[in-house]
């Protein structure tokens, strides 16, 4: 997984000399967002936004237990049945003894329910498919500032906004945001919003929508993961400043439990990360099927603005047609609680490097708040 793809647009400030204040203005923009043939395969319902209140904190999907063992039901004999006395010039009907079939149990079925699928991940904390503690909350947000050579680049926001129905399954909406600063929107503004929607039960990406809003391009790319016909689905139209307006789409075969590159950076989350283990999964991306490997490399105590917050620090790598390709000095940060929040972003690129860390963090079902100024600790903790 390239982490570029987070940073990279924040990069294109310094790729211009001219000075550009405002976005690309395009005629036809609000046509770039309509696509009939996405529209008749998707269905997607969002929930509304529920209203934060002390008394009534948002709903949070509740964390899904480990199973229990169930010990094995004991027969008892049943009670000796009193005599009957026998009335004279009377006979008594015999009863007929109604026996119950013994149960047969499905071993097959119960040991394939407790291994997890696809074999190459970790099953540590999972229940199946699912997180025995669910790391996201309903309202959850992660504020990076983006920094090059110490200046400030833009704004980076992670979110985890209320679910969603996409054909009539109940899903995940996670939303990634980019914007640049005021002084780098001076040489080329980003506007970036891309959410995807990851089902709630195996956890796998149906769907992600892409807005870009920038000084030299506007582009709606969108993307259908068919699980069920193991096919992925690319639409994609823009218009930039040189090439004026573009259209494509594009599919190809999906390996089952893929991720796509923005589900990607919330799905890491769900993993233990042992220092010194590798944990793995699949991510599909421009007609490519990776596997996306991340190394933790250790635990650390990481200064923040925040104050000093306790980190996992990851090194991740992908693997290509079955070849190792690392991807260089690139750096994930991961709060060392059973949220794993993504806390810092460090990307080497040609020419210096991004660092994006967090500087606030809300979540409006906790209703923590981390500033500048104060710090008001959440109560779970």
């Amino acid at each position: 997984m390239n982490l570029k793809l987070l940073l990279g647009a924040l990069t294109s400030a310094l790729l211009f000399s001219a000075c550009s204040t405002s976005f690309l203005k395009y005629d036809k923009a609000d046509q770039l967002k309509k696509n009939e043939e996405f529209e008749e395969a998707v269905k997607i319902v969002k929930q509304p936004v529920p209203e934060t209140t002390e008394a009534a904190p948002a709903e949070t999907p509740a964390p899904v237990p480990a199973p229990e063992k169930s010990e094995p039901v004991k027969a008892t004999a049943a009670p000796t049945p009193k005599a009957v006395k026998k009335t004279p010039g009377k006979k008594t009907p015999a009863k007929k003894s109604a026996k119950t079939p013994a149960k047969k149990t499905d071993k097959s079925s119960t040991s394939e329910a407790a291994v997890r699928q696809p074999e190459l991940e970790d099953s540590v904390g999972f229940n199946g498919r699912r997180p025995v503690v669910d790391p996201f909350r309903e309202g959850e947000e992660v504020v990076h500032d983006v920094h090059y050579f110490k200046v400030s680049a833009g704004e980076l926001r992670m979110k985890v906004e209320p679910f969603a129905m996409v054909n009539n399954r109940k899903a995940y909406t996670f939303a990634v945001e980019i914007k640049t600063s005021s002084l780098f929107s001076t040489f080329y503004s980003v506007e970036d919003r891309v959410e995807t929607f990851v089902d709630f039960e195996d956890l796998v990406p149906r769907v992600f929508q892409l807005h870009v809003k920038e000084s030299g391009q506007l582009r709606e790319a969108k993307m259908l993961f068919d699980t069920d016909k193991g096919l992925a689905t690319f639409w994609e139209k823009k218009v930039t400043k040189e090439d004026g307006e573009n259209e494509k789409k594009e599919t190809w075969d999906i390996l089952p439990y893929t991720q796509n590159v923005y589900s990607a950076i919330f799905y890491m989350r769900n993993f233990q990360w042992e220092t010194g283990k590798e944990y793995s999964f699949r991510v599909g991306n421009d007609k490519e099927n990776l596997v996306f490997s991340g190394k933790a490399l250790r635990r650390e105590v990481l200064d923040t603005k925040l104050g000093p917050m306790k980190a996992i620090v990851i090194q991740p790598n992908i693997t290509l047609k079955g070849k190792f390709k690392p991807i260089g000095d690139n750096f994930i940060w991961l709060s060392d609680d059973d949220r794993r929040y993504i806390l810092r972003i460090e990307s080497k690129i040609k020419i210096g490097t991004l660092i994006s860390g967090a500087c606030s963090r809300t979540s409006a079902t906790t209703y923590w708040v981390f500033a500048f100024s104060e710090r008001h600790r959440d109560p779970e903790q």
